[in-house]
């Protein structure tokens, strides 16, 4: 498998379907422009020249984090998870935080996630605290 970062917008089209699945409620007009900003970082798994699994981070510095990579996106193409993809996904991020000179990798769930949260704990992850928000 071969991991690196998606960084055309042909690269980013091709993550395009599988980002879809994490984010059902966006369209693919919405998520070619949020790839495409300029402190978001996308990195695609690859077997041969198939796109099998994405992440999405960004590097910030807040109280709690202070340098840290946000992990925004995070998703493997359905029929492919559980062939440890994502975990080789999570160790390149992570990877790349360190050649960044960060301290941590952070990200927010949903709170009855909880498949969710037993497979970032069983890779190091931490609960710290809650993501509260007030929609507008």
């Amino acid at each position: 498998m071969e991991i690196r970062e998606l960084i055309d917008e042909s690269d980013r089209e091709d993550a395009a379907p599988i980002l879809k699945q994490l984010w059902t409620d966006r369209d693919r007009e919405e998520i070619l422009t949020w790839t495409a900003e300029d402190d978001y970082y996308l990195f695609g798994a690859f077997e041969d020249s198939t796109l099998l699994g994405v992440a999405g981070v960004r590097i910030d510095d807040f109280l709690h984090h202070q340098h840290h990579v946000w992990l925004y996106d995070f998703v493997v193409d359905e029929p492919r998870r559980g062939e440890g993809i994502g975990t080789a996904l999570l160790e390149h991020v992570e990877s790349w935080a360190i050649e960044h000179d960060c301290e941590s990798v952070a990200l927010a769930s949903p709170l009855d996630g909880e498949e969710v949260h037993e497979y970032y704990g069983k890779r190091g992850f931490e609960k710290w605290g809650y993501a509260i928000e007030k929609e507008l």
